[in-house]
């Protein structure tokens, strides 16, 4: 058997999926493309996509729900300037094509009359950064529903104060082809499985609750036995410390993070603030101060999009872009931001392969993919014996930002109180209140232990959701303020 080059594997996949059963070819999408630049238009993409998914859940002993779906369309879009003209549809035919191509380009004026020259179509450069299976086939239905059981049985056997277990098993099956205006065209062939653990525990009349799980880019085996008891012991120990957790104290103090999923304060506090969008219209906090210290040395962030079978992992970006590895901050200096092709090209920059979008319903924009911090030199042990009185933050629920001013709110769901260096006690309620570019000025002590989170993080923009990794190393923040309980 000959194998083929992953790229062009990819492509066509794509075009087995998205054009042959509809009988339509290269031809028929050059000649929409040439369609919308009859007018004058600065950009033109056309985006397909294929996806199938399925769904599992678990709950009081039994999988009560089973869900199976497959969506398949293709987005339309036309810039000029900074305006996009965007039109979808469910119905992939040259029909549909045509009318939508003739329908967005009408956000410009019509081309003076003259012939055109077709540019030739070239493959865009892309990356092989996970295996194109379908994660749905790699498990029977049967075994599915044995491995959330094997979830419950073993969440009830850690601990007889566990009383409610519930699981989930998603799998989706992404298939995407760009074809843009300037002849490139481009595919990538996305699996993305998650696993989720969920259980309440109660002592004396109080419950309490717990929550774990992961995933990436990759068939069903990677939730082997040893996978599924790690998550298990984790959502069990949340619930369970949790239980003995008092109210936490209130007021401005050290507050120590710890590693990997406590990066998603990195990815809203700071992240958000980086993409393209809202520093050319001036929104962000971080607007125009490339080249001036925004952290304190030491910190340096990236958005890596690059990282083998990670959550928020791409070949190429929903443009058609080589994902790449960019390095936002430099020992404390701003860098760049991430930056989508619109974006880019009126900022007078190079795309960074964050063009991201939900479906083919949606129009893109720079989005993060993994988002990060690197790691230091300091002990993690040694960075919460530093603490004289202070919160060691472990894990995090929600939170939210403000874009423009930096300003967030979180919500950690298992930390500490620490005193004179010593763990005293478990705490419930802690809010962390603070400013993204003043934090970031405030980190006095980074851990040697970065860890990316362990697959599960989603990210919302305008409406719009796609799946991100977050990650950071144990950080020490003099100064942050916590809304408590006490």
């Amino acid at each position: 058997m000959i194998s083929r080059e992953p790229t062009i594997e990819r492509l066509a996949t794509a075009k087995s999926l998205l054009l042959t059963p509809f009988g339509l070819d290269e031809s028929h999408l050059t000649r929409a493309l040439n369609e919308i630049k009859a007018h004058q238009v600065d950009e033109a993409d056309l985006y397909f996509q294929y996806t199938r998914s399925e769904g599992w859940s678990l709950e009081e002993g039994i999988v009560k729900t089973g869900s199976f779906s497959i969506d398949q369309g293709v987005g339309v879009r036309a810039v000029s300037g900074e305006k996009t003209a965007f039109a979808y549809s469910d119905d992939i035919s040259e029909a549909s094509l045509l009318d939508a191509a003739r329908t967005v380009r009408t956000i410009s004026s019509a081309a003076q009359s003259k012939r055109t020259k077709t540019p030739s179509t070239k493959i865009a450069s892309s990356r092989k950064l996970y295996a194109g299976v379908d994660p749905i086939s790699t498990l029977d239905s049967t075994t599915k529903v044995e491995l959330l059981g094997k979830v419950e049985k073993l969440a009830r056997a850690k601990d007889p104060r566990v009383i409610q277990v519930m699981a989930g098993l998603a799998s989706e099956y992404d298939v995407v082809m760009v074809a843009r205006a300037d002849g490139t065209i481009a595919a990538d062939v996305r699996p993305l499985v998650r696993l989720s653990v969920t259980v309440i525990a109660e002592q004396k009349g109080r419950r309490e609750v717990g929550s774990s799980g992961g995933g990436g880019r990759f068939g069903l085996a990677y939730f082997t036995d040893a996978q599924i008891e790690e998550y298990v012991n984790q959502a069990v120990h949340a619930a369970l410390t949790n239980l003995d957790a008092r109210p936490a104290p209130a007021g401005e103090m050290t507050v120590v993070l710890g590693s990997g999923w406590p990066g998603i304060l990195l990815h809203e506090a700071i992240g958000h603030g980086l993409e393209g969008d809202f520093n050319r219209k001036g929104s962000s906090a971080f607007s125009g101060r490339i080249g001036q210290r925004v952290a304190a040395k030491g910190v340096t962030v990236l958005d890596d999009g690059t990282i083998a079978d990670r959550r928020g992992s791409l070949n190429v970006d929903d443009e058609g872009n080589a994902s790449q590895r960019n390095v936002l901050i430099e020992d404390g200096i701003l860098k760049g931001y991430i930056q989508d092709s619109m974006n880019a090209r009126l900022m007078g920059v190079a795309p960074t392969g964050n063009g991201r979008r939900e479906s083919y319903a949606h129009v893109p924009m720079p989005r993060m993919t993994n988002t990060y911090m690197l790691g230091g030199d300091k002990d993690p042990q040694e960075i919460v014996k530093s603490i004289k009185k202070g919160l060691y933050a472990v894990n995090f629920g929600g939170g939210q930002v403000d874009i423009t001013s930096g300003k967030f709110v979180f919500s950690a769901s298992e930390a500490y109180w620490v005193e004179n260096g010593k763990i005293q006690y478990p705490v419930k309620g802690a809010t962390i209140v603070g400013s993204g570019p003043e934090c970031l000025k405030r980190v006095s002590l980074i851990g040697n232990d970065m860890k990316l989170d362990s697959g599960v993080g989603t990210c919302g923009k305008e409406g719009q959701s796609v799946p991100v990794g977050v990650g950071q190393p144990t950080l020490r923040i003099d100064g942050l303020t916590v809304g408590g309980t006490a």
